[in-house]
């Protein structure tokens, strides 16, 4: 029996949220359940932005300071931004691999493997995006990740509508909220 991607999508979905939905409880109960999408986005893009990693971070993250540093650099990102993603996405994991095909401590969708089997209209959605094993390149993922999530936050104009497109699909706001939230609490 083989396994069809697109039939893992509501599963994935599914598991995603309640994942989150536990997260969101879990990673600092008070400033998740009192803030709104708007005061949270306020909050962080009122902000100036660091240019250092905060010690607040694990050591799971804190192993890739130097690239999320420059990544940050790169992209103009808070390096802390960087690693809210990171910490929520993969937990510092380089070989993290979802259920749904992304890759690395970012998880980036690739354009191969799983993800390939993702249409969008007439053509795989991920078509353009670097292959797995570039993402499994913890340098490459960082600076690709950041970058993307500088692209939605210029063309999206806030960092919320920034990370709700970045994070899982169909699980709204609540991806953007839970990394939003992490950002808060370590830096």
């Amino acid at each position: 029996m083989t396994l069809n991607p697109r039939n893992l999508i509501i599963p994935a979905v599914l598991v995603s949220s309640i994942c989150l939905t536990f997260l969101s409880m879990t990673v600092n109960s008070g400033y998740a359940q009192s803030a709104s999408p708007s005061s949270i986005n306020s909050q962080s893009e009122a902000q100036t932005p660091s240019t250092q990693l905060s010690s607040q971070f694990p050591e799971s993250i804190q192993q890739w300071k130097t690239i999320i540093e420059a990544s940050a650099a790169d992209s103009g990102l808070d390096p802390n931004l960087i690693a809210a993603v990171m910490l929520q996405e993969s937990g510092g994991d380089p070989r993290a691999y979802s259920i749904s095909g992304a890759v690395g401590l970012m998880q980036v969708m690739p354009k191969d493997g799983i993800a390939s089997e993702f249409i969008c209209g007439n053509h795989p959605c991920f078509i353009s995006r670097p292959t797995i094993n570039e993402l499994l390149d913890p340098q490459f993922n960082i600076q690709y990740g950041s970058s993307y999530l500088a692209e939605l936050i210029h063309q999206k104009d806030s960092e919320h509508e920034a990370l709700k497109a970045y994070g899982p699909m169909d699980v709204g706001y609540d991806y953007a909220d839970i990394v939003l939230a992490i950002y808060e609490n370590h830096r």
